[in-house]
Parts: C-alpha cells; structure tokens; sequence
C-alpha cells in the first residue's frame, strides 16, 4: 500500500479518465441485499490463508520466500479454479533494479461472458521505512496486514466457488506482485506520478492474461483484516466507478456494517485500481483501510504489521461484503 495522493494534477486525470467512460453498469438489483442468499464464509479459513503466507517470511522480490509462498498459492488455486494463468514478468524499481515478479490470475466458469474481477496483492515490502525505530527501517516485512489479508479473503472466496457449479457469471481473481516495493521514505530522486509502485498491476493491465479481457467490474482489497477496519469511499475509486462503489457500499450497509463502510468520500490512495482502470479499463473500487487520523493503519510499513494485527472477524464482515455483491446477481 502506497502513500495517499495529494496532487491536484493526478486527482484532475482522475475525472477525465472517467469522464470518457462509458457509464458502467449497476453490479445488482434495488433491492435489501441482506436477503441474499450466499455460502457460509469461514472466518477459520481464512485467517488460516493470511497466517500460511507470513510463515514463509516477508515475500520480497526474488527471495526464497517469496518462490515458496508464489508456488503455495498457483498450488492452491489450481486446486480450486478452472484454469490458472502464472504472468512472469521482470520490472525496475526506484533505484533502477530490475526485478522479477510473477502475478497469478485464477479464472472461475470459464464460458460465462460476463465476468466478475477480484483483486489484491501477495507481496510484502521490502523496507519497514516507517517504524518508529529507525534501525529497522531496512528490515522487510510479514505484511500480515498490508497484502496477506486481502489475499486471505480471496483464496477462502476461492475455495466456495469452486463448489458452486451453477454460476451465471464467470469470476477472476488476481494476485498482483510486486505491489508494495515503491520508494523508500529515504530514496531522493523519487517518481512524482509514484510509477514505481504497483508494478504488478501495470504489468497485467498493459498485458492482460488473455486477448481482449474484459470484466464488468473490479474490486480490490488492500489491508482489510485489522480489528480496526474503516474504510471510506476512496477519491480515485468515486471517479472512476462511483456506480460500483456506491453499490458495495449499500451491500454493506444492508448487512449492518455502516459503520465500518463510511458513506463518506475522502482520499485518493495510489493502488492497483488507478492502473486497473487506467490500462485495463475496466471500472474498479478499492476497499482500503482509510482510519479517522487519515493514516492507514497504526502499523502500516513497519515490523509489526505481523498476525497480532489480524481479526477474524474484520475478515469475514469483508468477505461477506464480496460475496453478498457478487452473488446477488446471480439470483
């Protein structure tokens, strides 16, 4: 997860990119959406899916944890989906290195037309440059939090669908590496447009995994498993797909979590949705941990974004957000 955007200039493009969309689609019908019905989703279970990735260690570019937990998760889903699509790529970070990366793409019901995207990303960052202890600020980290819970929520969606054979709609969830590997609060000579972030989602959305990909909408998931989950309706996302937006936001609220999905439009956060909708042009929110103080989380970039941070039950609520949203079209 990147710093929150401030410039009038990439706030402008924002609106212009969307405003020369076509007028996206409602993702549902008016209705309660308490009434869907959906399969049960397992808190268990996913808190068991963020925990299995912080136990290979901080996943940085080209370590050995990284290959290990990359290897778990296509093991996995190849297990679940109907086809699984492993995108290698090589990209630059900051300072000019090259790194590899690998983005992993499960696709659901194949012959549907209409398609569903579900996002996150599976790397950790490689320097915990905003701990209070400055001596750590070049240790990686677990990104329990910042990467392993959106991941978490995605591959216990993975597991449900794979039973549901009925399916209208086709669905595709994608991995991004190499999310969280921009500057470093030390680094001079920084992109102003933040280019260095997000590698894995410019990667796919310039290169998408099949010719002429296209779903009806996204949603991206960034640090949503923290006992102290918030989140708002982020600028970029209300630009660009405010239909989307708005809809989640109602599936929320219809649920009784209102107080946790503010209607309320604060902050633009540089995420794989900006490039998502920029290059891929297919209309994606992000569901972003955005706390009252303005920051992220308490331990955003630092060491102790660890499985202390983690609760189960900010997991299932965001979990059943997502398959409350995708299911009532299905019914």
């Amino acid at each position: 997860m990147k710093t929150k955007i401030v410039s009038l200039a990439f706030i402008i493009c924002c609106v212009v990119l969307s405003c020369s969309k076509k007028q996206e689609n409602s993702i549902g019908k008016t209705f309660d959406y308490s009434s869907v019905k959906t399969p049960e989703f397992s808190v268990d279970s996913a808190y068991y899916f963020v925990e299995k990735q912080c136990s290979f260690g901080p996943r940085i570019p080209e370590s050995k944890a990284a290959e290990e937990c990359g290897d778990w998760i296509i093991a996995f889903l190849q297990d679940k989906a109907d086809t699984v699509y492993i995108q290698e790529f090589t990209s630059s970070l900051w300072n000019g290195r090259e790194v590899k990366g690998r983005n992993i793409i499960a696709s659901f019901n194949l012959e549907a037309t209409e398609r569903v995207l579900l996002s996150s990303h599976w790397d950790s960052r490689m320097w915990a440059d905003h701990d209070k202890d400055s001596s750590l600020h070049h240790t990686p980290l677990l990104g329990a939090n910042d990467g392993a819970s959106g991941v978490g929520v995605l591959l216990e969606i993975a597991r449900i669908v794979k039973s549901n054979n009925s399916m209208k709609q086709g669905l595709d969830i994608v991995l991004f590496d190499l999310e969280d590997q921009g500057a470093p609060q030390w680094a001079d000579d920084v992109a102003e447009d933040q280019s260095d972030w997000c590698l894995g989602s410019q990667h796919w959305a310039k290169n998408l995994h099949i010719p002429y990909y296209n779903a009806k909408y996204g949603i991206l998931l960034d640090m949503v498993g923290s006992s102290d989950i918030r989140f708002t309706k982020e600028y970029a996302s209300m630009s660009f797909a405010p239909s989307i937006m708005n809809n989640v936001w109602k599936v929320a609220k219809d649920l009784g979590f209102g107080n946790i999905f503010i209607d309320s439009r604060e902050g633009s956060v540089m995420d794989d949705h900006i490039f998502i909708n920029r290059y891929a042009n297919i209309p994606t929110i992000d569901i972003v941990q955005n706390s009252a103080d303005g920051s992220f989380f308490p331990y955003w970039h630092t060491t102790k974004d660890n499985m202390d941070c983690i609760d189960k039950a900010s997991l299932g609520k965001v979990g059943k957000v997502l398959l409350t949203t995708f299911f009532a079209a299905e019914q």
